[in-house]
């Protein structure tokens, strides 16, 4: 399958200071005087001939995203915010970046400060902004995608583009034998406003648009940090736009954590010229992630039957709201509850103790005032979710 491949262009290499200051005279003299940056390609124009075993797996792929999402037989909107932070776990994941699902949610509600989850947590707060922005896809949405990832980070720019040379793999002084060296930083306007082009034409099948999209994103590498996870975020902020899906982040990036080595083979393919790998493997992963979400999804829904067998109350309890509240949000305060739910302190508190003493929930810090209350179930879930996509991409 014919798609444009990258070309290359020699270039001086000038050491930068910091680097040279830590680095010794031998190291100095061993660096190379030039390397070669990416030349990439316009796509906004490409016409696109899919063989027809390649269209037709794209479609029984795309079909399944549409079902996840409407709900099927069952409902999975209540799990919408849970499936959010999971496709983002998994993500990262891909970065190595990992935590422990009672880690993420003790830093969402400000209770934690392991660095991992509150870096994970941006990734969080791209998805979000990739689902909310995707209604106006353009290189304003895709800049604000970047920002709600990396601010707060001073090493780094949010939401604007890149004003250096960076590469992939390699030697961190130089990029003379990197993996992969994008483009010089000079062109990536132009190329991220053709991107966005692609991204706009109504001619090219949902799916294979993401996929592509995705991998010309990778390409141009437009940021000097958080690419990777903010170009899986356009992935869906593409089917959103194009209309697969509404509602629920199925988690992708799960299926693409599976086959890591695969995925980073087929961005390479991309840049190569051959396209059929990259939208192979999103189709692969697209229904990978489809078969994750449905088993997470069933187990949540098997641990929230579960309490209703075990909890007393009135139908019109705040109890049962906490119980709905705590399927994406399983760990919480007081506070978070009064907060959340618009009830008083006291009501609030009262809830949680009776939650407590129906095993629902265990209380974290032992103190009298300010406590913190998690849902084992739910965390063990989320982390034998995790722990499995860990094994799979092993």
């Amino acid at each position: 399958m014919h798609w444009p491949a990258i070309g290359a262009v020699n270039l001086p290499w000038t050491p930068q200071p910091d680097g040279l200051a830590a680095t010794s005279r031998r190291a100095r003299r061993s660096m190379p005087e030039s390397y070669r940056a990416a030349l990439v390609p316009s796509i906004s124009a490409v016409e696109l001939r899919l063989p027809g075993d390649l269209a037709a797996d794209l479609d029984e792929a795309t079909r399944l995203l549409t079902a996840f999402d409407a709900g099927g037989v069952g409902e999975v909107a209540p799990f919408a915010a849970i499936l959010l932070r999971s496709e983002s776990a998994a993500s990262s994941h891909i970065e190595n970046l990992t935590s422990s699902a009672r880690a993420l949610a003790e830093a969402a509600i400000g209770a934690g400060d392991r660095t991992n989850a509150v870096t994970i947590l941006g990734n969080v707060r791209t998805m979000q902004a990739a689902m909310e922005l995707a209604g106006d896809l353009d290189e304003a949405s895709i800049l604000e995608m970047h920002r709600a990832l990396l601010t707060g980070q001073s090493r780094v720019r949010p939401g604007q583009w890149r004003e250096e040379q960076v590469w992939v793999g390699g030697n961190g002084l130089h990029p003379g034998d990197a993996d992969f060296v994008p483009p010089l930083a000079d062109a990536v306007p132009a190329l991220m406003a053709d991107l966005v082009a692609f991204l706009r034409r109504d001619d090219v099948p949902p799916l294979a648009q993401a996929a592509l999209g995705h991998a010309q994103f990778e390409t141009i590498h437009p940021f000097a940090d958080g690419n990777g996870r903010t170009g899986r975020a356009l992935l869906h902020a593409s089917l959103v736009n194009t209309g697969v899906i509404h509602r629920v982040t199925v988690p992708i990036s799960a299926g693409l954590l599976a086959a890591k080595p695969r995925y980073f083979a087929a961005l390479t393919a991309y840049r190569g010229g051959d396209a059929a790998p990259i939208l192979r493997c999103v189709a692969d992963a697209a229904r990978a992630g489809v078969a994750v979400g449905e088993s997470l999804v069933g187990r949540l829904r098997e641990v929230r039957g579960g309490w209703d067998r075990r909890i007393e109350a009135r139908a019109d309890s705040v109890v049962w709201r906490i119980a709905d509240l705590l399927l994406h949000q399983p760990v919480v305060t007081a506070r978070l509850v009064t907060t959340a739910l618009d009830v008083s302190a006291p009501t609030a508190q009262a809830a949680l103790t009776r939650l407590g003493e129906a095993g629902v929930l265990v209380e974290s810090t032992g103190w009298k005032r300010n406590r913190v209350y998690r849902s084992p179930e739910v965390l063990d879930a989320l982390d034998n979710y995790a722990e499995g996509l860990g094994r799979r991409s092993r």
